[in-house]
Order: structure tokens, then sequence, then C-alpha cells
């Protein structure tokens, strides 16, 4: 087990020749890891979906392997990527508090670590801020601005506070509980938190329990169903409160349903022009290698997205034909489809003045990497093109070359975020390491 942290100083690429790459669309959209390269743009529409069982579904975990010494990400023309710190375990969420410390959610060791850059941006400081947590994914602080008084942390059982003050390299005392029971255990262990910009409401993410609701009936009482399943038996009230955004006040009170239908929103964020939040989702299995498309999506409160009876509008899940005639057209479509099984992780949206005017406002998000595909998609970071704050549908890969064959990879991005300096941080689990991605002016 690898406790250290290295400073970089070597592992940098530097991307200098510009090439125009045209629009895949429809089944050219679909592809796998070969044809991934930095510039590579996609447009993935609901039309385009295949039929359930186009192709049988596999189960097709990738190996990491350790980091070739040479290998290095890639980005596009223009771009610098550089080794920012490796030796982390497994880190996952990586936010940046208004000073620029760089708050990282090391999961597996069940701790939150702070980072600190120094001259050059190259990492001077690390301490573990918090440990003996529960799975810590979701890091945030509050209120939004440049004077925070508090980094709450979202465990995968419940969302906790401490007291902070800008440059806190430990935890100042014990743990606040702010929400002491979030939905829990079996799958989809990530939750998220953001803050609305007027700081009234917390926004946390929680995943289904499973993949489809597979055996769990129907329960009657339209999209209500969500807020009324416990009184239906064991097996809804599993589900009760996940596949959601859940909303509450800071304080943990007034407790809600936001939106609901969204298998695993791994990632929040919210969008600066609109005040929306937006979610980075992981969709349904077992439905073939085309199937169903991950997505990022704005979130509407009160919107439905389909799981676990329909998918991305209309479609139904063959799994629970005939079971929701009702739901079929309240289904909301999502904006950006991504390629199927690429596990979409952490997002965010490009607010810094490093990188050329084209990309602010535009979003950036992980993903980390089928199993359910015969070939492997996902394991880069993609940036997904907005128009006047609106998003375009198309996406265009940012960060690639994690993978090293069919079998093998070297990493799992996870988490991104905009350094305080408008650099692009990017971490990936598979090798425990943090990227710094910088435009070459």
């Amino acid at each position: 087990m690898r406790n250290r942290i290295s400073i970089a100083m070597t592992a940098v690429v530097v991307a200098t020749a510009a090439q125009a790459e045209p629009v895949l669309q429809g089944k050219d959209a679909y592809g796998d890891w070969r044809a991934d390269k930095p510039g590579t743009v996609r447009l993935i529409r609901p039309e385009d979906l295949v039929r359930p069982g186009a192709t049988r579904s596999f189960a097709s975990s990738a190996r990491v392997a350790s980091r070739p010494s040479e290998a290095a990400p890639q980005v596009p023309a223009g771009f610098k990527i550089e080794l920012l710190a490796d030796g982390l375990r497994a880190p996952r969420i990586i936010r940046v508090a208004p000073n620029g410390d760089v708050f990282v959610a090391e999961t597996r060791a069940g701790a939150v670590r702070v980072l600190r850059s120094g001259d050059g941006g190259k990492l001077a400081t690390n301490e573990v801020f918090v440990s003996g947590l529960r799975q810590p994914f979701g890091i945030a602080f509050f209120p939004n601005g440049d004077n925070p008084q508090w980094v709450y942390v979202a465990n995968t059982d419940s969302v906790i506070r401490f007291p902070y003050q800008a440059g806190d390299l430990k935890a100042r005392g014990k743990a606040e509980t702010i929400v002491a029971s979030l939905p829990h255990d079996g799958g989809h262990s990530t939750r998220d938190v953001v803050f609305t910009p007027d700081n009234k409401r917390m926004l946390v993410s929680v995943g289904s329990l499973s993949n489809v609701a597979e055996g769990m009936g129907t329960p009657p009482g339209g999209m209500q169903a969500w807020a009324k399943a416990r009184p239906l038996g064991a097996a809804w009230a599993s589900e009760l409160e996940r596949a959601a955004v859940l909303a509450f006040t800071p304080d943990g009170k007034d407790r809600k349903i936001y939106a609901t239908g969204i298998r695993n929103c791994v990632g929040l964020a919210v969008q600066p022009e609109t005040s929306l939040p937006w979610c980075s989702t992981n969709e349904r299995d077992g439905l073939g290698d085309d199937l169903v498309p991950d997505y990022v999506t704005s979130v509407k409160e009160g919107a439905f997205y389909g799981w676990p009876w329909f998918y991305i509008g209309g479609n139904e899940d063959p799994r629970h034909a005939g079971a929701r005639p009702d739901l079929k057209d309240k289904v909301t479509v999502p904006d950006v489809l991504i390629q199927p099984h690429s596990a979409s992780l952490g997002m965010t949206f490009y607010q810094g003045t490093q990188f050329p005017s084209e990309y602010q406002g535009d979003a950036f998000a992980a993903e980390h990497g089928s199993w359910n595909r015969s070939k492997r998609t996902g394991y880069k970071v993609i940036r997904i093109r907005m128009k006047d704050g609106k998003p375009t549908g198309e996406y265009e890969d940012f960060v690639t070359g994690f993978v090293v064959s069919d079998t093998e990879v070297w990493g799992r991005p996870v988490g991104v975020t905009v350094a305080k300096d408008g650099s692009l941080l990017v971490s990936e689990d598979g090798n425990g390491t943090i990227w710094r991605v910088t435009h070459s002016r």
C-alpha cells in the first residue's frame, strides 16, 4: 500500500499539432478506446439508439496495470499535461477551496487530503485533513464565495461538516453530522454534495441500489411512488430516496426529493450561467454494448429521468415491459448523451481565464471506463460544448491515453476541477495520480 505523494518534475506532454476533427455521429459516435484521441468530437442523439439486445451483454473488466514509466495522458493541441501528484490512495472527487488548496477524497482510505501548490503549480504541501470517514466522496465549501466557514463531506451514509478557515490543513475538531441517514449499502456508494448559488439549498446525489430494480415489482401511485414506497414492502423500500437528487437546507433540514429516475448521478455541479444543478450519470447495464448511453445533464426540480422503467425519454426497458405506461410521456430527456458504459463520474464547469475564450462556460466530465462492453469505452476526460449557456449535444475527447490494451488500463479518471490559476486538475484512481492541464500561450 502506498502512502506517499511525490512532487512531479517529469511526465510532461505538450500537444503542438493542430488538426480539425469531423463530428462523429450516429453509429460512428459509439466506437471504442482505439478511436479516442484529443479533439475527436461526438454527437449521440436519442434517435441514434440501437434496439435492446442488439449485441449481447459483456462482462469485461479491465486489469489496472502499473503506469509505464513513459506513459502520460494526451491533450489537444496547444495544451500541456503534467503529473502533479502520485502515491495517493485512490483519489476520487477533487475540489478547490477559494484560497487555491485542493481537497481530495481518498475514498478507500476513508480520508480527505489537502494539497497545496507552490511556484509553477508544483506540489509543495500535502496533509491529511481528516481520516476515519466512511467512504467519503463529495466535498463542498459553504457558504459560496471567497470566505467559506465550513467544509462539507458526503460520506456514503451521511453528510458531515467541519468549521473551516482559509488555509486550514487539518479539520478543526470533530465532525458535525448534518444529515445522519442517507440511503446506503449495496450498489452505488458515491454521494456528491453541492450548494445552490443563493446558499439556501444543499443538494446530495444518491445512486440506485440495483442495476434496474430487478424483481422489485410495480408500485402503484405514479411518480409519487418514490416518496411513498416504504409501505409497499421491503423490496421497494430499499430504493426509497435512491436514483435521485435530494435537497436539504444547509443545516440538513427540510429534506425533499429534488429529482428522480437518475440511476446514478455520481458527479454534481452547478452551472454558473443558469444556477441549475447538473449530473454526470451512470446509466443501466445489461442491454448490450451500445445501450444505454450514459449522460451529462441539467437537472430540473421535480423532473423524472426514467429509471428503472424508461431510458433517454420514452424508451421502455424490456425488463419492465408494460409496467408503467403512465410514465412514458413524463420522462425528461437528458442533455448530452455519452458513449454507453463510459461510467461518467466527476464534472465541473470551466470559469478560469487560462484556457482560450471558447472554453469559457463549457463543462468537463471524467469517464471512469467500461466493464459492461466487449470493447472498452471511457477512460478519458471529455469537454462538453456549450453555446450561450446551453449544451450543443456534442462532446469532445479532451484527455485520453489511459488505456494500454484491450485488457489493461493504467488510469481511471474520476475527479475533475478547475484550479485557482485556471488549470484543469484530473484525478484517476487506478494508479493514484493527479494531473494538471495548462494551456500553452
